[in-house]
């Protein structure tokens, strides 16, 4: 039974619904059978109406979106039920009639604009041809139109822009780009399919509050997917929660959050980091961890450990910069230099989690890569457990590397897909010299239990594991060498939220069995709050506040903690009106010419430890 909004407030019940879906099932061809995906899933949507479907990945929620615009491949995948837009069903329409359909009354965006957009095209000429194809106008009026449109989504010198390619544009322009793009019919359905995943949190709050507008002003349906239940408090009116292929859970968003009755729903929820949900706690804690099946907490929060600051920290880094050279000209003369990293100086000890935050491009990644040596720092010094790593030849390096390991944010990339992950977890064990094949084998399969995984899984290969799952290998295959230090990289910012909130109690559980110092890179305020007990907030490549958990979330000081703080999504719908209005400026750029000298920071310190760039 399709489900009709009738809230009096956007008189959604006397209108006639944009979207029309019932009894949607999806089924993919699987050798000779076929196997349904998506199962019963009905739904509608009025005008100027955002309806949100939530899920974790495999529920199915973007299968649905793809099935609704029919970019599902016929021979391997079958579409049942019906999907009207506007009363017209259009499941019966031929590929041409869909085709103008797609480009005329439904527009999609998709997670990663850079796989949408053609590279070797300028931007304007994009969006131009989407014009041109479905309107009977003229290459001068499309190229008037197009500007007007770049305008419309925010993006500076529209004009002098319209010739730039992809890849001059940030991740977050790109995305403006793409809804630019989507609008450029005017379309009556707008299919958003986790827009803001890869996006910072800045960014990402720009694009939500640029959604609403445009929705308003042009009164277009939104179907807006995510797992982020923080982004579907903010923007949608009604959510549909989807578990393994089936809505589980329809109503308005204020009833699923408040009244949600469905144990995955609660389950969701309950798994959310909520900003501020540490005030007045001085140590890092675990996150609750929900049955599915039954909605119960399986694993309470518990307050970790503090960390020992007594004797000498385990590493220390004064000053540290790391510039890359830009070469131009036909004889690739040196024309600037990326100042990625600028004058940072931190220490960490022992059971100690600092935590590196900022926007991407602030240096925070290139920071910890510079102390691994995995680039090399143009000066400054570093101190690892006993280590002077700037000074470290190969046979240095590789001996230092004992005392630290890095865990990366997309562990299928950093796993060899044609290798066992047994084989994998052993090598760093064998390579090194520590032991037999037999040793390096009994210990990888003790870790594997440690991080949740069984000693059984080692002959499996890395396809034949979910992200989680490959995220804890790649933990495990850290800990072979009985490294003092662990510099995790975004390592659980492709997680779904339940599996987000698993990984960071076993690196807090680990961190408290073995003693470990943790260099957590992020750009997720609220997990950054959960497990660190310090954090460097970084931009263009500088640390401009750093300190003490509490202190730096409960008393930010720099304007740009402050910035950050204000765009993480709140999971309450009742800011769902709300526009934070937040500066579309994009991140200052790090190049700088030949010559250039950064000028002297000094810092005044706030309280104990609590340190903010002047």
């Amino acid at each position: 039974m399709s489900q009709t909004n009738t809230n009096p407030q956007n008189g959604a019940a006397l209108r006639q619904p944009v979207l029309t879906v019932d009894n949607l099932t999806t089924s993919f061809r699987i050798g000779n059978d076929w196997r349904s995906v998506v199962r019963n899933v009905s739904f509608d949507i009025a005008p100027r109406e955002t309806v949100a479907i939530v899920g974790e990945s495999g529920s199915g929620k973007s299968v649905t979106s793809l099935s609704i615009m029919r970019l599902l491949q016929k021979n391997t995948s079958r579409i049942e039920g019906s999907i009207k837009l506007l009363g017209r069903e259009l499941l019966t329409l031929d590929d041409e009639q869909m085709r103008r359909v797609r480009g005329n009354d439904i527009s999609m965006i998709f997670q990663e604009p850079m796989t949408s957009l053609n590279p070797i095209f300028p931007i304007g000429k994009q969006i131009s041809e989407a014009l041109t194809c479905h309107k009977d106008i003229s290459q001068a009026e499309a190229k008037a139109e197009t500007i007007r449109l770049l305008e419309k989504v925010r993006i500076p010198n529209a004009k002098g822009r319209f010739s730039d390619y992809p890849h001059q544009f940030s991740g977050g322009m790109r995305q403006r780009v793409m809804i630019a793009m989507a609008l450029a019919s005017k379309p009556k359905l707008l299919i958003a399919d986790e827009p803001t995943t890869a996006l910072d949190v800045t960014i990402q709050g720009q694009i939500l509050d640029l959604i609403k507008v445009l929705q308003d002003e042009e009164g277009m349906a939104v179907l807006f997917i995510t797992h982020d239940m923080g982004v579907v408090a903010e923007i949608s009116d009604r959510t549909i929660v989807m578990f393994r292929g089936e809505a589980v859970e329809t109503g308005t968003t204020d009833d699923i959050f408040n009244r949600g009755k469905h144990p995955y729903t609660r389950a969701l929820l309950s798994a959310v980091p909520k900003l501020g949900s540490m005030s007045g706690r001085a140590q890092p804690m675990r996150f609750p961890v929900i049955d599915i099946a039954t909605g119960q907490t399986t694993s309470p929060e518990i307050e970790m450990q503090g960390a020992s600051h007594q004797g000498r920290p385990l590493l220390e880094v004064r000053n540290l910069t790391t510039r890359f050279d830009i070469q131009s000209g036909l004889l690739g003369r040196k024309s600037g230099a990326v100042h990625a990293v600028e004058d940072v100086s931190f220490n960490l000890h022992a059971g100690e989690t600092l935590s590196l935050v900022g926007e991407s491009g602030c240096g925070k990644s290139t920071t910890g890569r510079s102390i691994t040596r995995l680039v090399e720092p143009t000066g400054g010094q570093i101190a690892l457990d006993g280590f002077d790593v700037m000074r470290l030849d190969r046979s240095g390096i590789r001996k230092m590397r004992r005392s630290i390991q890095m865990v990366f944010q997309d562990p299928f990339a950093s796993l060899d897909p044609r290798q066992s992950v047994g084989t994998a977890v052993m090598e760093p064990f064998i390579e090194h010299g520590l032991g037999t094949k037999a040793q390096a084998r009994e210990k990888a399969a003790d870790l594997l239990e440690r991080v949740g995984l069984s000693a059984d899984m080692m002959s499996r290969y890395p396809h034949e594991f979910s992200g989680g799952q490959r995220q804890r290998v790649a933990i495990a295959r850290s800990l072979m060498l009985d490294p003092k230090v662990i510099v995790a990289d975004e390592a659980v910012s492709a997680l779904d939220v339940s599996i987000k909130a698993q990984v960071c109690n076993l690196l807090l559980d680990l961190q408290k069995s073995f003693n470990l110092a943790y260099l957590f890179i992020s750009h997720d305020m609220a997990v950054v709050e959960r497990v660190s007990h310090r954090v460097a907030v970084m931009y263009l490549g500088e640390i401009v506040e750093i300190g003490p958990r509490q202190a730096v979330f409960e008393n930010p000081q720099h304007p740009y903690t402050r910035k950050l703080m204000a765009a993480v999504p709140v999971p309450d719908p009742a800011r769902r009106s709300i526009k934070r209005n937040i500066s579309t400026d994009e991140i200052k750029s790090p190049v700088r010419p030949v010559g250039y000298k950064p000028p002297a920071r000094s810092y005044r310190q706030i309280s104990e430890g609590h340190l903010v760039q002047v």
